[in-house]
C-alpha cells in the first residue's frame, strides 16, 4: 500500500481529456480499429513517427505541480520597481481581477468573427477604441496591438505605405525607450527603411522629408516637449508625425491629435493590467482617417441586425490585411483582446475624474521628491514633470544609490551614463517617497527634508499652458456610469451573457485549437511572483523566472526536436516573422543575401505571405494538387527555378487541409537540395506532440501557438504566444534585446517589447506541460485525431470530407464542403454558421482555406458526448437545407436563412415566419435545459462597412435617455 501514498489523487490527464477509456472504445470500433495504435498506425506516416517517447518529467497531479511552481517563482523577488520604460506598477481593480481577468466567460472565448455570439465583447472593444480616441483626440482606433514597440513599427509601416518616397526614410527621436527603437530597427532592416535616430527639428525635417518621424510625450526620461512645430513641419513635408504617448499622461497633457500628430501609439499596460514581467500588455494604435485602410490589427464596429436593432461587428480591416497576403502592410494576426478589455474597464471604473485623480496623485508624488532631491543636493533635470524625474549624480554615486534603492527593495533605472531614472505609479506611497530619498541621502550625505515641509501649493513646476489638456474625455455615457462595484459587476455580466464561450460549448474552429484551459493551469498568472515583477528589473530578481524560461524552452525543444528555442515572439504571427528573420540571417552570414525566394504553398494561411513580405522576402506561391496536398512537382520546379535565391519554404504540417501529407519528408529535402531552409507553422502541432518531431522530418524552424496546443487562452482574440524552436546552425540568430543578455551570439534585433514577450502567461503551457507528462501529452495527441476521425465518420453521410490522407483518414480537423447547397438550396456557408447559433454552438471555421467549406477541429478535452451533440446539430441543419431542397421549406423564408432567432423575437407578439417558433428557438430537446440566446439577430455587414463608426456614441446623444435604463448601445 505504501507505494501508492505518492500517487496524486487529482492526477490532470483524466480531467483534461474529455473521454474515458470506454467512449474512446467505442469511437475506436466505429472506425473498425481494436486499440488506438492501430488507428494512430493509420493516420500518422510511419515514416514521421517519433523514434522513443519523450522525455518528460512524470506527470504531477494540480496540487503537485502549483506547489512545484510556487516553490519555484518564489524565488522571485517582487521589488518596488520604479523603472519606467513603459512599464508600471498599477492596482487592478479586485471587481476586474476576479470577474473579467480570472473568469473563463471572458478569457475562453474566440476573435468575434462570429459578431452576433460576441456583442459584450465587441461592445468593450468598442469602449477601448472609445478610450484610445478620447485620450488621444484623433479619430480613428485598433481594437489593440501586441505591445508598444512592435505597435510603432506597424506604425511606420504604415507612413511608409502611405507617404511613399524615395528616400524611404523615417526618423526616429532618440528619447524614444530604447526596447522601442531596436523594435523598429529590427523591423525596417528587413523592409529596407533607414532608420535614422536622431533629435527632430523642424528644418532637419523639412529637408529630409521622411515618411515619417516618431516621438516619444512624455520622452523616455520624463521631458516634456511641445511638438506643435515639428507637427507643423511634418505637414508642411507631407510627411507624418507618430507620438508615442502614453495615456495616463494625457488626462493632462496636451493629446497628440490636439498637438498635430497623424499617428499616435503607446501601451496601455498602467491601467491596471500587470506588469506580468513584460506582458502580456495590449498597445493602442489611433490615427486620422487616412489611415483606415493601412490599418494593423482589428477595428470594432458598429452595424444594425436584421431587426433594426444596433449591433457590433469586426469592420472591414479584420481580414482584408490577410487577404492581401504578400501585399499587406502588417501580418497581425492576434491581438490582446483580455488585457485590452482589462484597460477599457479600468477607465470605465474609474471614469475620466478617476483617472485625472490618478495622473494627479502619480504628478504630486514625483514633484514633491523633485523637491526633495533638489534639498539634498541632487536635483532632477528641470523642466516640467508628469511622473519621470532623471538624477545625474555621476557614475560612482549612481551605483552607490542603486545599490543603496536596492537594499531597500526599491529599483531605479540606470542610464549608464551616471544619471538615474525614477518614474512613480499609482501605487506610489509616502513610504516610498521617503525609502527613495533616504537611499540618496545615504550617497550624498544630505539630510532629506520631510514630505510635510516639502509640500507646496507653489505651481511653477506644473504643466506649461502649451501642454496641458484643456479639452474634455471620454463624455461618453458608459464612462459615467460605473463608477460602484456593484454597477461595474452587473455591466461586467450582463456584456458576458451576450458572448458565447467554452462555458457554454464546444467551439470546433479548424487550425484554432479551443481546448481546455484548465483552472489549474491559470491560478498562477495572478500571483505576485508571477504578476509583479518589471521587465527590466535585475534578473537575480528573477531566478524563479529564469528557471521556469529554461524549463520551459527544454520541454518545448524535447517535444519538437530542436535544440534551441526563443521564448520572445509574443505571437504566432510574430512567431512566423521572427523565424523568417533568423533565417535570413543564417543566409547572410554566408555570404547568401541574394537568397529572398519565399516558396508558400497557395493553401497558406493569409499571416504566412504577410509574414514573409514584413521579413522582406519575395513570395512564389506552390500549387497544391487535387487531393489538397503539396503538388511535389510544381515544388521541385520552383525550387530549381529559384535554387540561386531560394531562402526558405514555408508549410504547415499536418497540412492546412487537415491531413499528414505522406511526402513532407521529400518535400523538406528538395528545400535543402537547392540551398533554402524550412520553416514549419506550429499552428497544427497539436497532431503531432509525443507522436512526431518536426526537427526529425526536415524541419529547421518551428513556431509554436502556445495558445493553441500549450493551453494558453485564445482570451477573446489574445493574447497569444509564438515561441521559435530552431535547428543548430540557426541558434545563434536567436533575437537579442538592448536591455537584457538573450538570443544568440549573431542576434537578430528584438521582434518583442520585452525580451521574453509575454512571461506572464508562461506558467500556463508550464503548468499544463508539468500535469500531463510525455504521457499524457501523446495520448492528448492521439485524442484529438481520434475525435476528429470520429466526427468525420458521423458527418460523412451527410456532408462531403473535402481531404482525407493516403489511408482515408484526417488528422486532428477535416473539411466539410458546402459548397453544392448554393445551388440546391441558395443556402450559404454563413447560413449553416448563423443557425449553429441557435443549437448554442460557435461554427467552424468558415470558408478557409477553401471558400464556401468548415473546418472542424474538436481538440481532445471534449467529450464524446459534446462531439455528438455537435455533430446531432450539423445533421439537423442537413435536414433542413433537404427540406428547402425537396420544397418542403420556403427556399427564401427558412430557418437558416433567417438564423440566429433571438429572445426578443421569438417571444414577439407578431410571429409571420413559415415555421414555429419551437422550431426556430429549440430545434433539438437538448436546448430546453441550457439555452444560449444570441443576443441580435443576423448583422448587416454591408453597413458596417459602409458607414464605419468605431467609437462610442457620445453623451449628447442620451440627453432624453434615462442614465438607469440599459444602455442598447455602449
Amino acid at each position: 500500500m505504501l507505494e501508492h501514498l505518492n500517487d496524486p489523487l487529482d492526477p490532470f490527464p483524466p480531467r483534461h481529456l474529455g473521454s474515458g477509456e470506454e467512449r474512446v472504445a467505442e469511437m475506436l470500433d466505429r472506425l473498425g480499429y481494436s486499440n488506438m495504435g492501430q488507428f494512430i498506425e493509420d493516420v500518422v506516416p510511419p515514416a514521421i513517427r517519433a523514434d522513443r517517447p519523450l522525455e518528460l518529467p512524470a506527470a504531477e497531479g494540480e496540487r503537485g505541480a502549483l506547489a512545484r511552481l510556487r516553490g519555484m517563482v518564489s524565488r522571485n523577488r517582487v521589488a518596488r520597481s520604479f523603472i519606467g520604460l513603459g512599464y508600471h506598477a498599477t492596482v487592478t481593480p479586485p471587481v476586474i481581477l476576479r470577474n473579467v481577468l480570472e473568469n473563463p466567460g471572458w478569457y475562453t472565448q474566440y476573435t468575434p468573427y462570429q459578431a452576433e455570439i460576441s456583442q459584450g465583447r465587441l461592445e468593450a472593444l468598442l469602449s477601448f477604441q472609445t478610450m484610445v480616441c478620447e485620450l488621444t483626440s484623433l479619430p480613428l482606433a485598433n481594437a489593440s496591438l501586441l505591445d508598444e514597440a512592435t505597435a510603432a513599427a506597424e506604425a511606420m509601416s504604415m507612413c511608409r505605405a502611405v507617404r511613399r518616397r524615395a528616400e524611404n526614410l523615417f526618423l526616429a527621436s532618440p528619447d524614444c525607450h530604447p526596447q522601442t527603437l531596436e523594435v523598429i530597427r529590427t523591423r525596417a532592416r528587413a523592409l529596407g527603411i533607414e532608420v535614422r535616430i536622431e533629435t527632430p527639428t523642424a528644418e532637419g525635417i523639412e529637408a529630409a522629408r521622411p515618411c515619417g518621424v516618431l516621438v516619444q510625450f512624455p520622452a523616455t526620461d520624463g521631458k516634456m516637449v511641445d511638438y506643435s512645430p515639428l507637427a507643423a513641419a511634418t505637414e508642411r513635408a507631407g510627411s507624418t508625425l507618430v507620438m508615442a504617448a502614453d495615456l495616463l499622461a494625457l488626462t493632462l497633457l496636451k493629446p497628440p491629435g490636439e498637438i498635430g500628430a497623424h499617428i499616435a501609439i503607446g501601451s496601455t499596460q498602467r491601467f491596471g493590467v500587470p506588469l506580468g514581467y513584460g506582458g502580456p500588455h495590449a498597445a493602442y494604435l489611433a490615427a486620422h482617417p487616412e489611415f483606415e485602410r493601412v490599418m494593423p490589427g482589428r477595428i470594432a464596429g458598429v452595424s444594425v441586425d436584421a431587426r433594426g436593432g444596433t449591433a457590433f461587428r469586426l469592420a472591414r480591416q479584420t481580414r482584408e490585411q490577410h487577404i492581401r497576403r504578400e501585399r499587406a502592410t502588417s501580418n497581425i494576426c492576434t491581438a490582446q483582446v483580455l488585457p485590452a478589455l482589462l484597460a477599457a474597464f479600468y477607465a470605465i471604473y474609474h471614469g475620466p475624474e478617476g483617472l485625472r485623480r490618478i495622473a494627479r496623485r502619480v504628478q504630486t508624488a514625483s514633484r514633491l521628491l523633485a523637491r526633495g532631491l533638489e534639498a539634498m543636493g541632487a536635483p532632477a533635470e528641470p523642466g516640467p514633470i508628469f511622473d519621470t524625474l532623471r538624477v545625474d549624480l555621476g557614475e560612482g554615486p549612481a551605483a552607490a544609490v542603486l545599490a543603496a534603492a536596492s537594499a531597500r527593495a526599491i529599483n531605479l533605472r540606470d542610464f549608464g551614463d551616471g544619471s538615474l531614472g525614477i518614474a512613480l505609479d499609482e501605487t506610489v506611497t509616502r513610504g516610498d517617497l521617503e525609502e527613495i530619498l533616504a537611499a540618496f541621502a545615504e550617497v550624498t550625505g544630505g539630510t532629506p527634508e520631510s514630505l510635510d515641509a516639502l509640500d507646496s501649493e507653489d505651481e511653477d513646476d506644473a504643466i506649461p499652458t502649451a501642454l496641458r489638456r484643456s479639452s474634455d474625455f471620454l463624455t461618453q455615457q458608459v464612462f459615467r456610469r460605473y463608477h460602484t462595484e456593484h454597477e461595474l459587476l452587473r455591466y461586467l455580466f450582463y456584456l458576458q451573457g451576450r458572448d458565447l464561450s467554452l462555458a457554454q460549448s464546444m467551439i470546433p474552429l479548424g487550425s484554432c485549437t479551443m481546448k481546455l484551459n484548465a483552472t489549474a493551469e491559470m491560478i498562477p498568472i495572478t500571483w505576485p511572483e508571477i504578476a509583479q515583477l518589471h521587465p527590466f528589473a535585475p534578473t537575480d530578481q528573477a531566478e524563479g523566472y529564469t528557471q521556469l524560461f529554461d524549463q520551459l524552452a527544454g520541454w518545448l525543444g524535447e517535444i519538437t526536436g530542436f535544440p534551441a528555442v526563443s521564448l520572445q515572439p509574443n505571437a504566432g504571427s510574430q512567431g512566423e516573422y521572427a523565424g523568417l528573420l533568423v533565417i535570413r540571417a543564417y543566409h547572410e552570414s554566408r555570404g547568401n543575401d541574394e537568397r529572398r525566394i519565399c516558396l508558400i504553398p497557395t493553401s497558406a494561411h493569409g499571416t504566412n505571405p504577410a509574414s514573409a513580405a514584413m521579413a522582406g522576402l519575395q513570395v512564389v506561391p506552390v500549387e497544391c494538387d487535387l487531393a489538397g496536398n503539396i503538388d511535389i512537382d510544381d515544388l521541385g520546379k520552383k525550387a530549381a527555378q529559384h535554387a540561386q535565391r531560394l531562402a526558405v519554404l514555408m508549410v504547415t504540417y499536418p497540412s492546412t487541409h487537415g491531413v499528414f501529407e505522406t511526402g513532407i519528408r521529400r518535400i523538406c529535402e528538395i528545400v535543402h537540395e537547392h540551398g533554402g531552409q524550412v520553416y514549419l507553422d506550429g499552428a497544427n502541432l497539436n497532431a503531432q506532440v509525443g507522436l512526431c518531431r518536426p526537427a526529425e522530418y526536415g524541419a529547421d524552424v518551428c513556431h509554436l501557438n502556445l495558445h493553441k496546443t500549450f493551453c494558453i487562452p485564445h482570451g477573446g482574440g489574445g493574447p497569444g504566444m509564438g515561441p521559435i524552436c530552431v535547428a543548430s546552425h540557426l541558434a545563434p540568430f536567436l533575437p537579442g534585446h538592448p536591455l537584457r543578455a538573450v538570443g544568440g551570439e549573431q542576434a537578430i534585433g528584438p521582434v518583442s517589447a520585452a525580451p521574453f514577450g509575454s512571461p506572464g502567461i508562461l506558467p500556463i503551457s508550464w503548468m499544463y506541460i508539468a500535469m500531463m507528462g510525455g504521457p499524457g501529452l501523446t495520448r492528448a495527441s492521439e485524442l484529438a485525431m481520434l475525435n476528429a476521425n470520429y466526427m468525420a465518420d458521423r458527418l460523412a453521410d451527410h456532408y462531403p470530407i473535402l481531404y482525407r490522407g493516403a489511408t482515408g483518414r484526417v488528422a486532428h480537423e477535416f473539411i466539410l464542403d458546402l459548397r453544392s447547397f448554393k445551388k440546391s438550396a441558395n443556402v450559404t456557408v454563413d447560413d449553416v454558421a448563423k443557425r449553429l447559433m441557435d443549437f448554442g454552438f460557435h461554427a467552424p471555421t468558415m470558408s478557409w482555406p477553401v471558400a464556401g467549406t468548415m473546418m472542424v477541429e474538436p481538440t481532445e478535452s471534449e467529450s464524446k458526448d459534446e462531439l455528438d451533440r455537435f455533430c446531432d446539430a450539423m445533421i439537423a441543419i442537413r435536414e433542413e437545407i433537404r427540406e428547402i431542397e425537396e420544397g418542403r421549406a420556403d427556399a427564401d423564408d427558412n430557418v437558416l436563412r433567417n438564423a440566429p432567432h433571438t429572445l426578443e423575437e421569438v417571444t414577439s407578439d407578431r410571429w409571420e415566419r413559415p415555421y414555429s417558433r419551437e422550431r426556430a428557438a429549440f430545434p433539438t430537446a437538448w436546448l430546453r435545459q441550457r439555452k444560449f440566446w444570441p443576443p441580435v439577430a443576423r448583422i448587416d455587414n454591408a453597413f458596417g462597412d459602409r458607414n464605419l463608426v468605431c467609437t462610442c456614441d457620445p453623451v449628447s446623444s442620451y440627453a432624453a435617455a434615462d442614465l438607469d435604463a440599459e444602455p442598447a448601445a455602449v
